[in-house]
């Protein structure tokens, strides 16, 4: 496995991997309409874009390296707070699931958060979300929950996660 640094030239392929990825996780939590929705605001190419020009804000595309093809991507943002990385997303297509990317991806981002002194990542998971205990089998714990209004009548329902870098 590898993984790229993402450019403006993988905007497209992104969109595509999230498309794909989310019809898997979210076909039997999110309706087809908030999905849609969800899509169209949070992996707009002006969205993209503008975590791609943030210091901050790192996407990388996952790679098998056996084939060359793309299985998914993560994207992340240190210092979201104070010592916190946050996890924005984490997402495989759903073929690639079962092996090992995701969990290679997760110690990567470890790896990046140590380097960046921050020892703490967070992340929001949708409460009847699977990936749950994918994060838990990786160590994250939850530490609390909330309801997010995201615009046009939708919510995100989600357990909040945290992760403790140990030097």
């Amino acid at each position: 496995m590898k993984l790229i640094k993402a450019t403006e030239k993988d905007i497209p392929l992104i969109q595509d991997l999230a498309k794909r990825s989310w019809e898997n996780a979210y076909a039997d939590i999110l309706s087809g309409e908030q999905m849609d929705y969800m899509l169209s605001e949070m992996y707009s190419e002006a969205e993209i874009s503008s975590h791609l020009n943030n210091a901050d804000y790192h996407y990388y595309m996952i790679q098998d390296d056996n084939n060359g093809s793309y299985e998914g991507f993560i994207g992340y943002q240190h210092h979201y707070e104070e010592g916190t990385t946050k996890l924005h997303r984490i997402y495989l297509v759903p073929e690639s699931k079962g092996k090992g990317f995701g969990k290679a991806a997760l110690q990567f981002l470890n790896g990046k958060v140590a380097e960046n002194r921050d020892k703490r990542i967070i992340l929001n998971v949708n409460k009847y979300n699977a990936a749950r205990n994918f994060y838990e089998s990786q160590g994250y714990k939850v530490y609390g929950e909330g309801v997010f209004d995201i615009g046009n009548g939708f919510v995100m329902d989600d357990y909040l996660m945290e992760f403790l870098i140990h030097e």
